[in-house]
């Protein structure tokens, strides 16, 4: 995934607003993508970069908080800044607590929308981070024998050498050879990280 440009997605009916974002975000140096409707924005192609998504509230059809639901739904999971000439209260603690980044009322400074699009553009970032963070451990996992994928689950859940030997009709010689090939191929340093690993994976557990 390319890094180098962030992108920002701009869905607004209203021309006039269009031009004016596009001329903004283009001055700092974003890449960006304007749609007047979010039928338009959904069959275009997207980069594969950190990005945010600016959507005016009130929109022909499907409201723009409606279309925050349809989103989440098909596991797009961009930051949304909401814009709204009309916002209220009730208005802004949905859209809030359907996860969007900011809600800015018209007319706004343009360094607000700014730092509300570099703060949402840092927040995927993060997000697609973690991402291919938990895309490699998974593969890492992948790698562990059945055995050791055994061996494992038990060092995770507490379990000493000797436990873990009786527990798998093993020596304990063999089980410390396992234990240090799923500590090599999981990259983990010590017990307390493999069961972060765990964690992560959805594997720990304890009786």
């Amino acid at each position: 995934m390319s890094e180098d440009r962030p992108a920002v997605f701009v869905i607004d009916d209203d021309p006039s607003m269009r031009r004016s974002l596009d001329t903004l975000l283009r001055s700092v140096a974003l890449d960006v993508h304007i749609f007047s409707s979010t039928q338009e924005f959904m069959h275009a192609k997207r980069p594969e970069a950190p990005a945010c998504l600016v959507l005016d509230v009130r929109l022909p059809g499907m409201s723009g908080l409606t279309f925050q639901q349809e989103l989440a739904k098909a596991g797009v999971a961009l930051p949304i800044i909401f814009i709204s000439g009309h916002g209220d209260v009730a208005m802004t603690v949905r859209a809030m607590k359907a996860g969007a980044a900011e809600f800015l009322t018209k007319p706004f400074e343009d360094q607000v929308l700014l730092d509300a699009i570099h703060a949402a553009i840092e927040r995927d970032r993060a997000r697609r981070r973690d991402v291919a963070s938990l895309a490699d451990l998974k593969a890492r996992y992948r790698a562990l024998t059945e055995r050791e994928r055994e061996v494992m689950q038990l060092v995770v859940t507490g379990r000493a050498n000797k436990q873990i030997a009786a527990e798998l009709s093993l020596s304990v010689v063999t089980v410390k050879v396992h234990r240090g090939q799923v500590m090599h191929k999981m990259q983990a340093r010590s017990v307390v990280e493999l069961v972060r690993m765990a964690d992560r994976l959805g594997l720990a557990g304890s009786d």
